[in-house]
């Protein structure tokens, strides 16, 4: 599961092979388009009640997004073995408890496994509620903690982790204020489930569970794993007894925020889903073709979907699905986009607009959708059941935002009741 220093070259000079024009960003010059109606199924039928949606139209859309998009997940097989290999009782100054927990991925104690880091308030009296996500450079680098086991995986850059990266990415994970809200957050990193190189697959998790030789236009890709590991992750949370398991939000940035978006829709026990500057293959509209766009993403990253995407480089139109209905794959459990001024690449006006046309699942459905017909002002939250901001600032995860994730969860997943 190391990176080769071929598979770099390879990969820093994929984007100079891509024979792309340049990105647009002018709205006036964003193609026309009409999405595919979630409510419309494949014979013409029209979805008119709650019963046809959940199964008929929603099984429909999944089986699309696995064919066309991010590609078919392997079953999750045989309940996995689980190792606690650390309790700190007193972290955070005894503000915590500090869990590190394996999760094997084989049946050998030996084989390859996701490290799983777990903080939770020590103070709380009954099962708490929970956020769960992937980190882009290690566990350690969440805390400066030198007790954070230092991870030993694939790093992006080809070089391994050291002791002066612990702590590098605190700044996207506020462990003291997620704590002080009385939720517990539990991360792992992605590299331990699928390394974010392109070697034919044969690194993290897919040579595990398929032949690489057999696999097909539908196979999964790298996003599709990384899904399959958060909710490996789930698994694991369910059998914790401080944790409440059916108060699991999933979350997560950039390619991070596509898997979140994939795992909240194919796996229905993520109470609440939310995605932050996701983009293409996340919730911007793929028929605008605005900032990264389908040819793009394939071209830079081929292994993050199933081969079939590629058919629609320049092609988005013939699309059956866009990712409005990927967002109602998740309906009617709450749903929270979040977009960056900065990050036009991500094309914000179409995280907006594909999360205000997942609203007819939801009205359907029963609940409130989209509170807001246009784009909100920056730095305004809408907080209805799907939920949306723009905020100041470029691609990154901001106090702002997480602050924003605790209300919405507050509201839409602590109320009593839920």
């Amino acid at each position: 599961m190391k990176r080769t220093a071929a598979a770099i070259a390879v990969s820093t000079t994929l984007w100079a092979a891509c024979e792309c024009p340049a990105a647009n960003y002018d709205e006036s010059k964003v193609p026309k388009y009409t999405l595919p109606d979630p409510l419309v199924c494949a014979d013409g039928s029209k979805v008119t009640d709650a019963d046809t949606w959940r199964n008929k139209r929603r099984p429909e859309i999944l089986k699309l997004f696995e064919t066309h998009v991010y590609g078919r997940s392997q079953p999750a097989g045989k309940r996995r073995d689980y190792e606690i290999t650390s309790i700190d009782k007193s972290a955070l100054g005894g503000k915590a408890i500090r869990k590190q927990v394996s999760i094997l991925f084989t049946e050998k104690k030996d084989g390859p496994r996701m490290h799983l880091l777990i903080y939770l308030p020590a103070a709380a009296k009954k099962p708490v509620p929970a956020f769960v996500g992937l980190n882009f450079r290690g566990n350690h680098s969440i805390q400066n903690d030198p007790d954070i086991k230092l991870s030993t995986a694939w790093q992006r850059g080809g070089k391994p982790a050291t002791e002066q990266s612990r702590g590098s990415a605190a700044s996207r994970w506020p462990v003291d204020k997620i704590v002080a809200r009385g939720y517990a957050i539990a991360t792992a990193y992605y590299g331990d489930i699928d390394p974010d190189f392109h070697d034919g697959f044969k690194n993290g998790v897919h040579g595990l569970h398929e032949n690489i030789q057999d696999r097909k236009n539908d196979s999964w890709g790298s996003i599709a794993a990384w899904a399959w590991g958060l909710s490996r992750a789930l698994d694991y949370l369910e059998t914790d007894s401080q944790i409440d398991h059916q108060r699991v939000a999933v979350l997560g940035h950039s390619r991070l925020g596509k898997t979140s978006l994939w795992a909240g829709a194919s796996d229905q026990r993520f109470a609440l889903v939310i995605s932050n500057n996701s983009g293409c293959g996340g919730a911007a509209l793929n028929r605008r073709a605005f900032g990264e766009t389908v040819k793009r993403i394939n071209t830079s990253f081929p292994h993050w979907f199933c081969d079939n995407f590629k058919k629609f480089n320049d092609n988005e139109a013939a699309l059956p699905v866009d990712q409005h209905m990927l967002i109602a794959l998740i309906a009617p459990r709450p749903v929270y986009v979040a977009s960056a001024v900065e990050d036009r690449w991500a094309d914000p006006r179409g995280e907006f607009l594909a999360a205000k046309n997942a609203g007819s699942v939801y009205r359907l459905l029963g609940t409130d959708a989209m509170a807001a017909e246009e784009m909100p002002e920056i730095n305004k939250r809408v907080l209805s059941t799907i939920g949306y901001h723009i905020r100041q600032g470029k691609h990154d995860v901001t106090d702002f935002d997480w602050q924003t994730y605790m209300d919405f969860a507050d509201k839409h997943m602590v109320t009593p009741g839920r």
